[in-house]
């Protein structure tokens, strides 16, 4: 008998591809391989598997992943999944602070090397969903100046192919797929639909929010009213979070103050495991093969088109008498398709191509114009800590942000943009262990926590050729590494044990390299100084303090839940990868679709952007490639 690899399918019935609300989708259970197996048809071997000719292989579940396999598995086409991570399990670690931040419980143990060759330690999530499992679920549309050149203090931020209107139907879209909730205010009557009375740097809707914003709790009721009083503009965050404020007894999201940063237990936040691959499951035309990294892409032998993908599988059946494993521990094997969607994030999509190098791409596949890898940004972006003698007893408070410095300082001598100020979701003592000095108490932590609302701020980094992604040969090239997975029992933080059930294919250490120097600083020192002073004159801090265990320190990079860059669109293809359809230039049947075709990282939250884009590549992708 052949191996069984991690594959899930549903029994054979024919795919419904009307739009459906996916409140009205049934739920399907967090299963694990073997549950999935027994419910469903026997899976097709993996031997049968790789003489199937797909529609599309999709590879990565992510915020582009997930959403452009959810529009193509709708549209009836036959798509073969690529996760090299396996589900996330629902377990009380997915709560504990210790675990999340301290622990790194879901993050690789896949080790990087910075520009100095440092060891770094990626704040990457190898699960279906990708990073949107972990994200804080801030869900922005980026503005509409963003889309065109913006000069700022470290230098120019360039423009995209494509501009916000042509953006805006798809950011609509991503907005009902993903439950985001938000306000308009009065939403005055502009140009192409609805503006904000609240932000005026809100670009056009030709909808309203889908749901209502999430209300604020006492303490940031308290602060925004204060700000307001400054003249701040203050708008409610759009976030991706089901909470039925008017119905909290039907509610999925508790309002928790286990949010931001964290997996969500009871799946009330949007992610692209939840909203789209579990929505797609159980379709006959729907294969998904979890714990299965793509380590290359295979051309035909003129090199205009990818041919194969060649994929390591972890897991059960490891070493099994069918064929001969590579030294990693893993299964090699190689599967074909009519397109390629590479949807592994700005950094693992780079890595691909850099590694998929043949003699008519000795460079890298789709990098004739030497930009695949560079151009690497991830914001520049802080988390700190206001801190004053009242109590914050609020449990979740991202509620309410400021865009006033977004496209300018009020300083009429420093005309550049600074960038979004956001509060943090929630905050806990253990997150300060990191910077607090040796020995200090933890009910000194403790009594801080209830004193302090912690604060995220963003400025846009800018596109720089220097700050690349870059591939090192090592032997062997892979390795085998545990983390968390469904199987087994899930204990809490105070046992001692972790449960890491499940097989998974990282690449070997210091074999990826990213290279980053920081600019644009000066704007993102402004911005801190900004807000430090409003919230003083407002009566809310009395001082500050660095929050970095929140996304880690800014160097060495370790927080890339930003990431984009590294292959971006345009249509010079001597300075750009991607087409504005994110085809790469080079090859008719390959397209990038994720966050490494950004142009620009302007300074909001990428997540809404990336789904956008996918539904927009995936109505292309219909319309032109699979008709």
């Amino acid at each position: 008998m052949g191996p069984q690899f991690p594959c899930l399918r549903r029994k054979n019935r024919l795919p419904d591809h009307r739009a459906k609300p996916l409140e009205a989708t049934a739920a399907i259970p967090s299963l694990n391989t073997r549950e999935w197996q027994l419910r469903s048809t026997k899976p097709l071997c993996y031997r049968s598997r790789m003489l199937i000719r797909y529609d599309a292989i999709i590879i990565g579940t992510g915020a582009g992943g997930g959403t452009l396999a959810f529009h193509l598995a709708r549209a009836g086409k036959r798509i073969l999944i690529f996760e090299r991570g396996p589900f996330m399990p629902q377990e009380k670690l997915n709560w504990d602070t210790s675990a999340v931040f301290l622990d790194n419980r879901y993050h690789t143990k896949e080790i990087w090397q910075d520009k100095d060759g440092k060891e770094l330690h990626p704040q990457q999530s190898y699960f279906v969903g990708g990073q949107t499992k972990v994200f804080g679920a801030a869900m922005f549309r980026m503005r509409a100046e963003d889309f065109g050149v913006i000069r700022h203090q470290g230098g120019i931020s360039p423009a995209w192919p494509i501009s916000y209107s042509e953006m805006e139907p798809f950011y609509t879209r991503a907005e009902d797929l993903f439950h985001v909730h938000g306000d308009l205010g009065s939403a005055p009557a502009v140009p192409g639909g609805y503006g904000s009375s609240f932000d005026p740097t809100e670009p056009f809707h030709s909808r309203k929010y889908p749901f209502p914003a999430l209300a604020n709790e006492p303490r940031m009721q308290s602060i925004e009213d204060s700000v307001r009083k400054l003249g701040i503009h203050t708008f409610p965050i759009p976030l991706g979070l089901k909470r039925d404020e008017a119905a909290p007894l039907e509610s999925k999201c508790v309002r928790c103050d286990t949010c931001d940063g964290y997996p969500c237990l009871v799946h009330a936040k949007s992610d692209a495991d939840i909203n789209c691959i579990r929505q797609i499951l159980h379709l006959p035309n729907v294969t998904l093969m979890t714990n299965s990294r793509v380590t290359r892409l295979l051309t035909n032998p003129n090199g205009t088109e990818v041919a194969r993908v060649e994929v390591i599988h972890s897991g059960p059946g490891v070493g099994s008498e069918d064929f001969a494993p590579p030294a990693s521990g893993g299964r090699t094997v190689s599967y074909s398709a009519d397109l390629f969607c590479l949807c592994a994030g700005a950094v693992n999509s780079a890595v691909i191509l850099l590694a998929s190098a043949n003699d008519k791409h000795p460079n890298g596949l789709a990098n004739s114009s030497d930009q695949v890898g560079r151009n690497f940004m991830y914001h520049q972006a802080d988390a700190l800590l206001a801190i004053s003698r009242e109590r914050n007893e609020d449990s979740y408070t991202k509620t309410w942000g400021t865009n006033d410095f977004y496209l300018r300082d009020t300083d009429p001598n420093y005309p550049y943009p600074l960038g979004q100020v956001q509060p943090v979701g929630s905050f806990h003592s253990e997150m300060m262990k990191g910077d607090a000095p040796p020995l200090t108490p933890g009910f000194v932590l403790e009594t801080m926590k209830h004193h302090a609302v912690p604060w995220w701020l963003t400025t846009e980094d800018l596109p720089d050729p220097d700050n690349r992604v870059t591939l090192h040969n090592t032997t062997p090239l892979a390795v085998q590494n545990a983390q968390p997975g469904l199987g087994g029992p899930h204990p809490s933080g105070d046992t001692g044990h972790t449960n890491e059930s499940e097989q998974v294919s990282d690449n070997a250490p210091y074999r990826i390299q990213l290279s980053y120097t920081p600019n644009n600083v000066e704007s993102f020192e402004r911005l801190k100084d900004r807000w430090i002073d409003i919230l003083k004159r407002a009566g809310h801090a009395t001082t500050s303090v660095p929050l970095h265990a929140y996304f880690k320190k800014r160097i060495p990079i370790e927080g890339v839940g930003h990431q984009n860059g590294t292959c971006r669109m345009g249509r010079d293809r001597t300075s750009s990868v991607l087409d504005p359809n994110c085809k790469a230039h080079d090859l008719d049947n390959l397209y990038l679709v994720d966050a490494s075709c950004f142009v620009s990282a302007s300074a909001v939250n990428p997540s809404l952007t990336i789904i956008a884009n996918a539904i927009r590549i995936a109505d292309h992708l219909v319309s032109e490639r699979l008709k």
